[in-house]
């Protein structure tokens, strides 16, 4: 009997997606994300994390998520294959990802709490720099970072926008998250800092009606904001399925050796 009897099926909305989505409805019984032991996700990285954060909304532990690619790039997903499902589920590696929580303070006095799974971002609004006031464990790190943003990572996360802004990447089970500057002007020496995950992260808006800056979680934006606090949420903790020879550790240790 496989590990994983009660499965679900989702997919994007792209063509490729759909067609695949169509050649597996005809091979098995599925039945819906509810009532699933593990769900099967078609798409590309962006579906993935739109489908793990459909895991952390619902009310029950969320359930390991198998993707294959049907996207551009597939960091996150597995080699796109409808014959050998259940063999692949009853062998696949499977991997922790402990998402940040994003509690952010708008100007207008508002609080918003969301997840992330890859990073949590801070980008100006407008022409002008932002003005930030950097906190590690509520102690004063950077007193004013001009700056386009920053960006914090974790490992998941950091071969995604982290890396593109020039930050570190991290392997998975480090203990670690990537705290990285996009664009700093000042002060021009500091390229960011690799940080314990315990700890608590705050951002403050200097100036924030005139140099207006916004806070991404993953993909979800909250703009106009004053003060950000974030975190490591350990009670979320979400789980990937990768077939042994695509597993995401070795994933990201061979980001490292890539021109």
């Amino acid at each position: 009997m496989s590990r994983y009897e009660r499965r679900a099926l989702v997919a994007s909305t792209t063509p490729a997606a759909r067609t695949a989505e169509a050649e597996l409805l005809d091979m098995a019984d599925w039945v819906p994300v509810e009532d699933a032991d593990v769900v099967i996700a078609l798409g590309g990285d962006g579906f993935m994390l739109q489908t793990l954060h459909t895991m952390l909304e619902r009310r029950k532990p969320p359930v390991p998520v198998f993707g294959m690619n049907l996207g551009t790039v597939g960091f996150l997903m597995n080699e796109w294959r409808h014959h050998g499902l259940t063999d692949r589920l009853d062998r696949a590696k499977p991997f922790k990802v402990v998402p940040l929580s994003m509690t952010a303070t708008g100007v207008d006095g508002r609080t918003h709490t969301l997840p992330a799974i890859n990073e949590v971002s801070f980008l100006r609004e407008t022409r002008q720099t932002a003005n930030l006031e950097v906190t590690v464990n509520d102690r004063i790190v950077l007193p004013e970072l001009a700056c386009d943003g920053i960006l914090v990572a974790t490992p998941a996360g950091s071969t995604a926008y982290n890396l593109s802004a020039q930050g570190p990447i991290l392997p998975l089970g480090s203990g670690m998250i990537a705290l990285t500057p996009i664009s700093p002007f000042r002060p021009r020496r500091w390229r960011g800092a690799i940080l314990p995950d315990k700890a608590r992260i705050g951002v403050r808006v200097l100036d924030a009606g005139k140099r207006p800056v916004s806070a991404v979680a993953d993909q979800r934006e909250i703009r106009d904001v004053a003060q950000v606090d974030i975190c490591m949420d350990r009670a979320r903790e979400l789980t990937l399925l990768f077939d042994p020879e695509h597993a995401l550790d070795d994933r990201i240790t061979m980001e490292q050796f890539i021109a």
